[in-house]
């Protein structure tokens, strides 16, 4: 059977459906501003607020004892993954924190020209496809500065 909406999660919202709301509540009121002749908008207006901060903790995959070269493996890559992960190299830049993608030629979204392995060279992360180097492996280590 046919989903009767389309799908806008991408954007954190519900799912439109055929008749272009996100539930039949919406439509109904609709229907009823519109039967008593009441001029209103739909989603048109935009409001802007800041979200807190909010404290998180991040886990990766795998670290390397030899070398401390942190491992995220990647199959789904999501929005909320990346912006975590440049919020956590923008606040941690001392860590060594390295993708491996299930499918890096992939893109990071449907119809995206942005292929998982172009958004980790843009934003400067060092990435593989489907396992560890060996050259990551045998990398020594680098001794960081304490913050």
């Amino acid at each position: 059977m046919a989903r009767p909406w389309t799908s806008n999660r991408a954007a954190g919202k519900a799912p439109r459906l055929a008749n272009g709301f996100r539930s039949g509540l919406e439509m109904r009121i609709s229907e009823d501003l519109k039967s008593k002749g009441v001029p209103f908008d739909y989603e048109k207006l935009k409001i802007s607020y800041i979200v807190p901060e909010r404290k998180a903790t991040y886990t990766p995959d795998f670290v390397l004892l030899a070398n401390g070269i942190i491992v995220e493996s990647k199959g789904i890559f999501d929005a909320d993954d990346r912006k975590k992960h440049i919020l956590i190299k923008q606040q941690h830049p001392e860590l060594d924190i390295r993708l491996v993608f299930s499918r890096a030629n992939a893109p990071i979204y449907k119809g995206s020209p942005t292929t998982h392995a172009k958004w980790a060279d843009h934003h400067g992360f060092k990435w593989a496809e489907k396992l560890i180097p060996q050259a990551w492996v045998d990398e020594p280590p680098v001794e960081t500065k304490p913050r």
